[in-house]
């Protein structure tokens, strides 16, 4: 079955399906950077465009549409606005491809708060939409952490809707597992100069708080927070420029903040994942906080392929 991605950043959500088994027709990203590490790591087609000026006829019909639609205009981060916000209306231009192309699967994700933005209002409105083009829908909150054998603290709304209703009886979430990965996994026990604390005017603070090589710290503008629970707090777009949501580690050799390729393996991807060198830290940050947990998606990706599967062999 054919997969087809809208928002698809750098790729997260069309690589769990592909692990998956899925094959992937096209995606669609609006961002110049974010294509550029997408083509870097896959070869079907990408479209380049605002998904406002990209048309269901430019690409072929598939089976899955997915779509991890912008977060900020229902996050904290973002002060909530949903649908006021020009951010949050992009949910409409997805029903623009729902109504040209019928799929069969309607894969979404987005933050936690987007099922109480507005005392749940929003959500009510999405399903509606939805429920309005016959889809049947279940959806559920999962924790990277304990979903997706990762660190990393992340509560992500994923949202599963089929145009068969025997398919969605038969889709369940996946289980939760044991988390076996840890942060000492993860991190690299030294990284490039550049990474470190030693010479910013922070670093007696940092020095007298971080003290632990088992968890990670967050400069909270005024003051050091360390997450107790041993797990990456949840990585966002603007860690590492300078905001109060830099991840911080105690390493072999000193105080530094996660590395780009760290924060890539926190969300589940590879270190065969090409993090291109033509661009800089920052923007990799970004990408990577914009992304999935990879191996969320595709354990939900293995459900709605047995869901599916058993419809097909009836």
């Amino acid at each position: 079955m054919k997969v087809g991605g809208l928002f698809a950043g750098i790729g997260g959500i069309e690589l769990g399906f592909k692990k998956a088994g899925f094959e992937i027709a096209w995606a669609n990203e609006i961002d110049s950077r974010a294509c550029s590490t997408y083509r870097a790591n896959h070869s079907h087609t990408l479209i380049h465009k605002d998904l406002k000026d990209f048309e269901p006829t430019e690409v072929e019909k598939i089976d899955i549409l997915t779509g991890g639609f912008p977060c900020q205009a229902f996050s904290v981060a973002g002060h909530r606005k949903g649908f006021k916000d020009e951010r949050g209306n992009v949910f409409f231009e997805i029903l623009k491809f729902i109504d040209a192309m019928n799929p069969k699967v309607v894969f979404l994700e987005n933050v936690k708060n987007l099922a109480s933005h507005d005392e749940g209002k929003t959500f009510e409105r999405i399903k509606k939409e939805l429920q309005d083009r016959h889809y049947h829908i279940k959806y559920q909150i999962l924790n990277s952490a304990e979903f997706g054998n990762i660190p990393q603290n992340r509560e992500r709304i994923y949202i599963v809707a089929f145009s068969d209703k025997g398919s969605a009886d038969k889709f369940v979430f996946p289980k939760s597992i044991k988390r076996t990965k840890r942060i000492q996994d993860i991190i690299d026990p030294i990284a490039d100069e550049i990474f470190y604390y030693h010479k910013s005017k922070l670093y007696p603070t940092l020095k007298e708080h971080i003290t632990s090589r088992e968890t990670v710290y967050q400069w909270r503008r005024k003051y050091v927070r360390e997450n107790k629970s041993k797990l990456c707090p949840t990585l966002t777009a603007n860690m590492g420029t300078g905001g109060h949501n830099v991840p911080l580690i105690l390493d072999s050799k000193d105080i530094r903040k996660l590395t780009p390729r760290e924060c890539a393996r926190l969300q589940g991807y590879d270190d065969c994942f090409v993090l291109p060198n033509s661009l800089p830290n920052s923007a990799l940050y970004k990408q990577i906080g914009n992304s999935v947990s990879i191996p969320v998606v595709e354990a939900i990706a293995k459900e709605i392929k047995k869901a599916i599967w058993s419809e097909c062999v009836r």
